[in-house]
């Protein structure tokens, strides 16, 4: 499975430009069978998500994942502030598979407290798990990566590869480097970290996305502080032989 992280310097609120800065990407790796996009990629960062919130209905941004991923026959993920049918707001991660046409979503459980996101914000409840290509893929947003209870590898929740998508500022860029590496060897999984770069009125971001080995290698970078590509092709039997000979999740803590 080739995979091609989006690393976006992202326009606060305006989906339609950042719609363009995603094409302008894709197209440097038009072949791949899975594009990740960054948290809340087409807005910025919103904790107050009034007046920059997408409804889910409208929203132009979901609606050009599904009519890209099914035109180019790939999957697209990457998280939206989106505004439900209730009137409820959501960061919620889509997973749109182009060539099933099936969206899969996660809500994201962590919500980033010190940045007043759960202020607007309702948390999710259930982690989201999707097949793809034969990878059983964890969905989480950028928060939820400093909590490893929440991710971890068991019984009812198995997977082979993690995607974060993540808004994480160049002042926590050492955890995000530890953290990214660390969930990826205690699960014995693949992780897929994409941050975004640029500014907005409370950050900067440097990026640094990448994409981790199981025993914690990183395979491939994006250039830091700025706009950049990086692909990689997941090997799952490569996985699947690497858990067989090195049994680390059959000891596992259960409780």
């Amino acid at each position: 499975m080739k995979v091609t992280i989006l690393q976006l310097d992202i326009a606060w609120g305006h989906p339609e430009e950042n719609i363009r800065r995603a094409e302008a990407l894709m197209a440097q790796q038009p072949d791949s069978d899975l594009y990740v996009l960054p948290e809340m990629w087409s807005t910025g960062f919103a904790t107050e998500p009034a007046h920059i919130a997408e409804d889910e209905s409208t929203s132009v941004s979901l609606q050009w994942m599904k009519s890209t991923a099914r035109q180019f026959q790939c999957a697209i993920c990457g998280s939206l502030a989106i505004k439900t049918a209730n009137g409820v707001y959501k960061n919620r991660h889509y997973f749109v598979n182009g060539r099933t046409g099936y969206v899969s979503c996660y809500d994201k459980h962590h919500l980033f407290r010190y940045g007043g996101e759960d202020r607007f914000y309702e948390p999710g409840e259930e982690h989201t798990v999707v097949e793809y290509m034969g990878f059983r893929i964890l969905l989480l947003t950028c928060y939820d990566l400093r909590f490893p209870v929440w991710s971890r590898y068991a019984d009812q929740l198995q997977y082979d590869a993690i995607i974060v998508v993540a808004n994480w500022p160049e002042s926590r860029q050492n955890a995000w480097q530890i953290l990214t590496r660390a969930r990826a060897i205690e699960n014995q999984a693949y992780l897929i970290g994409c941050n975004r770069v640029g500014d907005d009125a409370y950050s900067h971001y440097r990026g640094m996305s990448a994409m981790i080995s199981p025993i914690g290698k990183t395979l491939v970078a994006c250039s830091a502080n700025k706009p950049s590509i990086a692909s990689f092709s997941l090997n799952l039997e490569a996985l699947r032989q690497k858990r067989e000979k090195f049994k680390v999740l059959q000891d596992r803590d259960i409780h």
